[in-house]
């Protein structure tokens, strides 16, 4: 009997038209699906979300963010760094997750998180750090390994493909240990 697929859903980007953090996004995706992950990517961009406001009622593209949320076993979050943090889409992003306290199984429970953070500078681990935060008030584990990439613009060309293989290789890496880590989560006992 075989095993179900570990479902990932992958949450990044930026306003960006050419956003390294996407790009990294699908590399490491692309890792999960190489572990036999089933893989499902939402761009900030495209999400086009209104601003966070309680009590809001939810547009399609939160309805349909959070039913692929609500089904997957393992999700992974990229984020540029702006200002020593995460940016102000992605943000609102994950506070539209708030759609979810009420489930069953609030939030993100028991859901394992792959955390990649894009820098133009020399950082990246403050906007790891900052997810990692919103990771455990969200219910879900933060995988150890984590991702920040220092001058992004040096690790992807124009068209977002990945030009470093050290770097290539540790996002698949996060691809399989997200994989690896949600199969744990998700057998019984």
């Amino acid at each position: 009997m075989s095993t179900p697929p570990i479902r990932v859903v992958g949450l990044g980007g930026s306003m960006s038209e050419r956003s390294t953090s996407l790009a990294a996004l699908r590399v490491a995706l692309g890792g999960c699906s190489t572990a036999g992950g089933d893989v499902e990517v939402f761009d900030i961009r495209q999400l086009d979300l209104p601003m966070y406001v309680p009590g809001a009622k939810p547009p399609e593209s939160v309805r349909r963010l959070c039913a692929a949320v609500t089904g997957c076993n393992a999700m992974i979050w990229s984020s540029p760094l702006y200002h020593g943090s995460i940016s102000g889409s992605f943000k609102n992003a994950l506070d539209w997750l708030q759609v979810l306290a009420d489930d069953g199984q609030p939030y993100l429970s028991d859901k394992a998180v792959g955390l990649i953070a894009t820098a133009g500078g020399v950082q990246g681990l403050q906007a790891v750090n900052t997810m990692e935060f919103v990771v455990r008030a969200l219910r879900a584990f933060a995988v150890p390994l984590v991702i920040p990439i220092p001058r992004a613009h040096r690790v992807f060309d124009e068209d977002g493909v990945i030009t470093d293989d050290l770097v290539k290789d540790q996002l698949e890496r996060l691809g399989t240990e997200v994989c690896r880590v949600a199969r744990t989560l998700s057998t019984p006992g």
